[in-house]
């Protein structure tokens, strides 16, 4: 079973930042698409940074321009750095991983992805 550990959430005040990360167990399954996600106490899960092997993204509308998904290959390692943080932005965030292939639209489908995390919390005060 794969594991995904999370890391990096917290509470900030609106405008703050908060950079998460999730490691993966080994280079072989870094370079699979990733994703995270994040859900709300009464919402469905909800995609929100997604990236393909080759590097290419895929954002939910609500966070471009203020969140940036990135992976370091030689760490293992899949980021996502979260800026001008709004109140909206609260929930568990969950990293994804899949070890195949997805098309760029499949990137924030949850059903798309076989492996996920155990979640980090965000907590945004206005």
């Amino acid at each position: 079973q794969l594991r995904l550990v999370e890391t990096g959430g917290g509470s900030v005040q609106a405008g703050g930042s908060l950079r998460l990360s999730c490691e993966v167990p080994g280079e072989t399954y870094s370079q699979y698409p990733m994703a995270w996600f994040r859900t709300v106490p009464g919402k469905e899960r909800e995609g929100v940074a997604g990236i393909d092997h080759d590097g290419s993204t895929r954002y939910t509308d609500s966070v471009k321009g203020r969140f940036t998904i990135s992976k370091d290959n030689a760490k293992n390692t899949l980021y996502l750095e979260m800026n001008t943080l709004k109140p909206e932005d609260t929930g568990m965030y969950f990293c994804a991983l899949e070890p195949g292939f997805l098309e760029e639209w499949e990137l924030l489908r949850s059903d798309m992805f076989h492996y996920w995390g155990q979640g980090t919390q965000v907590t945004v005060s206005s």
